[in-house]
């Protein structure tokens, strides 16, 4: 099931707000400085595993090209790419949907901290969400996991080629689902998951990051 907190996350001591905002930039100087909110063992899963902070700036502005509308990250991990999209475009609201709890929580705690109120964050399997209630999308190849050889966050969900596919399948036939005019930012994607009707109307770094419209 959905399970999603829509109130005010900021909890225990008030601090002021110019106090608050020089606190906040100084954790968007650098990935870096923006790491140092995690655990260390989530830390250290930064570099192969957690969207740079460049890239969530270049995503979130694609995305959030319009006020007030709903962006999900598909396979959230510890909720960077939302923290700092939500940063840079305010006047959005970030989704990350993610099945480790661990995870999630570690990004609650970065949300807490950060004070945001643009962000949420969905414990569960994207499978289990409705698509309609999104109107763009972030992936950062998530599924990628599933395959023979590659580099895991952890061992506490099963792994397979099977749900490689299946997962793939699934969020083609969503994303194909939505209307036109449907924003996706992909980010070291194989592009299995994209449908003919997505166009590429930009690109960055080196064709990594990948910008697509469905025409």
């Amino acid at each position: 099931m959905e399970k999603i907190n829509m109130q005010n996350k900021s909890r225990g001591i008030k601090i002021p707000m110019p106090e608050r905002r020089m606190h906040t930039d100084i954790r968007f100087s650098s990935d870096e400085q923006f790491n140092q909110l995690y655990p260390v063992s989530i830390e250290l899963l930064s570099r192969r595993h957690w969207t740079p902070l460049n890239i969530a700036r270049k995503a979130a502005a694609f995305l959030a090209a319009e006020n007030n509308v709903r962006i999900l990250d598909i396979g959230s991990g510890a909720g960077k790419f939302c923290l700092a999209a939500a940063h840079y475009r305010p006047k959005a609201f970030y989704f990350g949907v993610e099945q480790r709890k661990s995870l999630i929580d570690n990004a609650e705690t970065a949300l807490e901290i950060l004070g945001l109120e643009n962000v949420f964050f969905i414990h569960g399997n994207f499978t289990q969400l409705d698509f309609r209630k999104y109107d763009h999308f972030y992936f950062y190849n998530s599924f990628y996991e599933n395959l023979v050889g590659t580099d895991k966050i952890d061992e506490n969900i099963d792994y397979s080629p099977e749900l490689y596919n299946y997962y793939n399948r699934y969020l083609y036939k969503n994303l194909d689902q939505k209307p036109a005019g449907t924003r996706l930012a992909t980010f070291h994607s194989l592009q299995d998951e994209i449908p003919p009707d997505y166009h590429v109307v930009g690109s960055e770094i080196n064709n990594l990051l990948k910008f697509w419209i469905k025409i």
